[in-house]
């Protein structure tokens, strides 16, 4: 497991490799020890799976407003997302500030993120399963969310969502939302 540090105080990517044989393949999805020894506290609690069906289908940008302080691992199992968060926390250095990155069933690459980002992706591929393993549940009443087309935020999204729910178009923009 190799963890990496991305710019952002507390965000990480990490990349595994299965071992393969005959038999098809084995992959370590989590290690508490790895994430120690680059001093991340991280315990999941509670795991979901998003299943996408369609190519361009957009989700969020969403976060946990206090007193919920949950941070996530998020993986893609099955095709690929483009991964997005936007650093949220008030008294960060990149505070307002954005960072993606490419998951993929076939990069095994995973995104760490802490408390205070919003998250969202945009599936590159139809037929996307993305796992998340949440350190805390999601407790009525604290979920937020920003537009994920605000031009303050000015994320380079590859393309246009084709698919979107009625919530996620309807989030405000981004103003120094704090979680």
């Amino acid at each position: 497991m190799q963890i990496a540090a991305t710019g952002f105080d507390g965000l990480f990517t990490v990349d595994t490799t299965p071992s393969r044989d005959e038999r098809g393949y084995f992959h370590r999805l989590h290690d508490t020890e790895a994430f120690a020894v680059a001093r991340i506290d991280f315990t999941p609690r509670q795991g979901g799976l998003s299943h996408n069906l369609k190519r361009g289908t957009l989700r969020g940008l969403h976060f946990q407003k206090a007193p919920v302080r949950q941070a996530k691992l998020v993986r893609c199992l099955r095709g690929a997302i483009f991964d997005v968060v936007v650093d949220i926390r008030p008294a960060s250095a990149t505070r307002g500030h954005w960072f993606s990155v490419e998951l993929s069933a076939d990069n095994n690459r995973a995104l760490f993120v802490p408390h205070g980002f919003a998250h969202g992706f945009l599936t590159l591929t139809d037929e996307a399963d993305v796992l998340y393993e949440l350190s805390e549940g999601e407790q009525p009443g604290c979920t937020g969310g920003l537009r994920w087309n605000d031009p303050a935020l000015g994320i380079a999204w590859p393309f246009a969502p084709v698919v979107i729910n009625q919530r996620d178009t309807a989030w405000p923009d981004y103003t120094g939302a704090s979680s």
